[in-house]
């Protein structure tokens, strides 16, 4: 989980496969990858909480929250 003031993003290890779609789709380039492959929220002060990352996510593993 990665969070400021506002909001947090939390990815789900367990079941992100490292597909790359969440930093493939966001437009304000706020991922970036692990070694593994992994997501790292890496620039969320970039955040406009879209949720393309959430919404593209085949295996439902990342979660935008907070104030709206």
């Amino acid at each position: 989980m990665v969070s400021n003031a506002n909001f947090e993003i939390i990815i789900n290890e367990k079941t992100c496969k490292r597909c790359g779609l969440c930093i493939a789709f966001c437009p304000k380039k706020v991922y970036t990858a692990d070694d593994d492959g992994k997501p790292i929220p890496t620039n969320l002060d970039a955040c406009i909480k879209c949720k393309l990352c959430e919404l593209r996510c085949p295996d439902y593993a990342i979660v935008v929250g907070g104030d709206e």
